[in-house]
């Protein structure tokens, strides 16, 4: 296994993004659509916060409800806003960090995602599951 190897080479480039004016319906719609479990928020490509599907179910019933059922899920997002939910001090790498320092912060700070920014723009993000699959792929 590579020591050095960085973590550009597995964090996923095509980001699925939030703007802080986006409601917690789309939030949700793109949880599921794209079988993600962390959205970053960012204003003008610089991150401002992280959005965590956990933190929906918080303040929702969103896996308690039939799909159909959507009144209950608009009632309660309609109490909130991304704002709101999000985790603002949100911990960000560089796309040059290696992977062992990344998974250093991931187990050290409890977190499943780090968004990757180079020169205060959002260029990825990567998450336990990207590091797992880079494991398996060692051994």
């Amino acid at each position: 296994m590579k020591n050095n190897a960085l973590i550009s080479t597995i964090m996923s480039t095509d980001i699925i993004a939030l703007n802080r004016e986006d409601d917690l319906e789309r939030a949700e719609l793109l949880f599921k659509r794209h079988k993600i479990r962390h959205i970053p928020v960012v204003n003008e490509g610089v991150i401002i916060g992280m959005l965590s599907y956990t933190d929906l179910l918080r303040i929702s019933f969103a896996d308690a409800v039939d799909e159909t059922e959507t009144e209950i899920e608009t009632l309660v997002y309609n109490m909130f806003t991304i704002d709101q939910v999000m985790a603002k001090n949100v911990v960000t790498i560089p796309s040059d960090a290696t992977i062992k320092e990344v998974a250093k912060i991931l187990a050290e700070k409890e977190f499943h995602a780090l968004p990757v920014v180079d020169k205060g723009r959002l260029v990825g993000i990567v998450t336990t599951t990207d590091l797992i699959n880079y494991l398996l792929k060692q051994l």
